[in-house]
């Protein structure tokens, strides 16, 4: 076997994470022009950064997809996740840190832990990724390092060590000292701050360098019984004592190194490079890959151990069709190779392989261990999917992903595009789980549905753009779901005689509340053979059809546990068509019986506005059906933290800048389901009846 051209202990797979407009694209250019990836530099406000590469993206000069790279930076091999920042796009977020090894959690030095912030960081708790945290911008008025390390520590309980501290702030922002090394660093701007500058620590920083080196030197300590030792004894630790404990305590997520510095102003973004390979988990650090049906069954990280990957994001191409994203956890993926889709059981070939850079390809033969690439005839395999050796089966944990909260109906706007719409529509949702695609069969409307407005307008702009499929889009809508507040039981008797073999079905039913998000449970409690066994799966099968569009208002039921525990049947007239139906119309029943009730999406919103205007602003969110939940002060401005339901949010950018003479500014990110006052919920059942998309309950 071939020798790898870089060891595995030297490979680091990682993401940079943050609030909207935080600098992670600005931030990306630099690593790819330090890392001698590039030869100039792109920026976001000129439309030409390599990682947003979409046309969407350069306009709106933000990030839409998650976008990968792969540089050198000394004998590391570093392979880069750009992910978005704003909240419609969170999905890309969720499927990065699913793959990656470790993260770059990177704030804005004057904005601190904005609400997307903190939602990146539960995201990647929930895959257990070790990070290291970058305070960027500390070039602008109303910068504070010191102000971000508190706020990690009070609203994301974290523990943030610095590894350097900045010297100075806004206008007077300089450089770092370098907490190990004790020595300040500047930068050279005509080489655009590739050549770093050392010199003695300025005298009037000296004392808070040594304040900041004994803090550091105490949590690396801490990581290590021996360490510890050494420092209560009073004996010196060496400089590689000290970053191998750091680096000890960030794989166990004990403590997050912190860097900072100005990516735009071409500050700092070095020493963040050295914290990627000197702290972040190599792939043999983040362990092997486990099987989610036995925990007994792993593959080692090594290119020896039968191959098996995880598709974790999947892309259109105009010239090559889909790609697919995989991340390989152990063996050797080669170009040509059959391959198990284990999750759908149906094998595939590679027809192409690669490594991406943003939107261009290095073609390869093969993909090893710890490699994150991209290929060309995996048709049928989805996000989330297992491809592994066909001779050595397993199948990984999928991906998690949130249900949409929004949707419209959108229609093209000439009738010969509806084919082309269905098309496009397809390869669409394909590359996205959270963009869900139905079809309204009381209205004749095909309905879209995402995470948020701004999510749905760059979908309507890519049908028009990719796929030349102009659509008239309806008004956004809500996307409610219905569930039960009580138990109740119910009978059902389905039988029909229309001559020759007629239809028998007979169920009785238990409905029941969940916890909420607990989802759906289906139990079986038929005793003696009322129900021949082969029937059950009818049953479930009904009350999941049931589940789909409920009584109410037409939406989604959730949040149910449903038990079959009587019955019978017709040896002749009994089948499985009759046992669904008459499942279905039980369902039906009983959850008008158990006190139904709808649910809304409820939205944490963080409105930021200078205090003169705070008071319009509270009234602009109670007129809203909001609860403000706090307030506090923030670089200048007063933050105020709210609950808010997504239907009264429709239009809120345009309402808080006219109350704020266009100084106020707002993010929300979906925060759970709530009951809809009774009020409301009539309002909403009466137009959803009128519209046609629901019959009435008398029904």
């Amino acid at each position: 076997m071939a020798k790898r051209d870089i060891p595995l202990e030297r490979v680091r797979n990682f993401g940079i994470m943050a609030h909207i407009d935080g600098g992670k694209t600005t931030t990306s250019e630099r690593i790819l022009y330090y890392s001698g990836k590039n030869y100039k530099i792109g920026e976001v406000h000129d439309g030409a950064a390599t990682m947003d590469f979409m046309v969407q993206e350069q306009e709106r000069g933000i990030t839409i997809q998650s976008a990968a790279t792969c540089v050198t930076w000394g004998q590391y091999r570093l392979s880069l996740i750009d992910t978005p920042g704003h909240v419609d796009f969170t999905a890309e977020v969720e499927r990065s840190l699913r793959v990656l090894d470790g993260a770059v959690a990177l704030y804005c030095a004057v904005g601190g832990v904005q609400p997307q912030s903190e939602q990146v960081w539960r995201q990647s708790e929930k895959y257990k990724v070790p990070k290291i945290a970058f305070v960027n911008k500390m070039d602008r008025v109303g910068a504070n390092f010191y102000n971000v390390m508190d706020q990690m520590r009070t609203q994301l309980h974290a523990n943030p060590v610095p590894m350097v501290i900045p010297i100075g702030a806004a206008e007077t922002f300089e450089g770092v000292i370098d907490l190990i090394s004790m020595k300040a660093l500047y930068y050279d701007m005509k080489s655009l701050g590739k050549t770093v500058i050392e010199k003695e620590i300025p005298e009037e920083y000296k004392i808070k360098a040594e304040e900041y080196h004994q803090k550091m030197v105490e949590s690396a300590a801490e990581q290590d019984d021996a360490l510890m030792e050494k420092f209560f004894a009073g004996e010196e630790l060496t400089t590689d004592e000290i970053k191998k404990a750091i680096r000890k305590g960030c794989l166990a997520r004990k403590i997050t190194p912190a860097f900072c510095g100005s990516a735009f102003k071409d500050k700092g973004v070095q020493q963040l490079l050295d914290g990627v390979c000197d702290y972040l988990p190599s792939p043999l650090d983040a362990g092997p890959a486990v099987s989610q049906d036995n925990p007994n069954e792993i593959r080692p990280v090594s290119d020896d151990a039968p191959f098996c990957g995880l598709a974790f994001k999947i892309m259109s191409d105009k010239n090559m069709g889909k790609i697919t994203f995989v991340r390989v956890y152990s063996g050797i993926m080669k170009l040509g190779a059959e391959m198990l889709d284990s999750t759908i059981n149906q094998e595939q070939r590679i027809s192409r392989l690669f490594r991406m850079h943003a939107n261009k390809h290095e073609p390869l033969e093969e993909a090893r261990t710890g490699d994150i690439v991209a290929c060309v005839g995996l048709t049928q395999t989805r996000t989330g999917d297992t491809l592994c050796d066909p001779e050595h089966p397993i199948t990984l944990e999928s991906i998690d992903f949130p249900a949409p909260v929004i949707s419209v109906a959108v229609k093209p706007k000439s009738r010969g595009d509806n084919e082309k719409l269905g098309v496009a529509l397809h390869a669409l949702a394909m590359e996205d789980p959270t963009f869900v695609v139905s079809f309204d069969k009381e209205t004749s409307e095909t309905i879209i549905a995402g995470m948020g407005e701004l999510y749905l307008e760059v979908i309507v702009d890519r049908l028009k753009r990719e796929f030349n499929v102009d659509c008239d889009v309806g008004a956004p809508q809500v996307a409610y779901r219905e569930t039960v507040t009580t138990k109740v039981e119910n009978e059902y008797k389905h039988v029909k005689q229309s001559g020759g073999r007629g239809q028998y079905a007979h169920v009785c039913l238990r409905v029941e509340p969940q916890e909420p998000g607990k989802g759906f449970e289906f139990v079986n409690e038929v005793k003696g053979g009322v129900i021949p066994t082969e029937y059950i799966p009818a049953v479930e099968k009904g009350v999941k059809k049931a589940l789909e569009a409920g009584p109410l208002g037409g939406f989604p039921v959730v949040d149910v546990k449903v038990t079959v525990y009587f019955g019978s049947y017709h040896e002749v007239d009994s089948n499985e068509f009759a046992f669904i139906e008459c499942a279905r119309q039980c369902f039906k029943q009983a959850f008008l019986k158990a006190k139904p009730q709808l649910l809304e999406p409820m939205m944490d919103v963080e409105v930021a506005v200078p205090e003169s205007y705070m008071g319009a602003a509270n009234g602009s969110i109670n007129q809203r059906r909001g609860r403000v939940e706090g307030m506090e002060d923030r670089a200048g401005v007063k933050l105020i933290k709210a609950t808010v339901p997504l239907g009264e949010m429709f239009g809120y950018s345009n309402a808080i800048r006219t109350v704020t003479q266009g100084r106020g500014t707002f993010t929300m990110i979906f925060k759970q389901y709530e009951a809809v006052p009774k009020a409301i919920a009539e309002q909403v059942i009466a137009k959803r009846i009128k519209e046609g998309k629901v019959r009435p309950s008398a029904d």
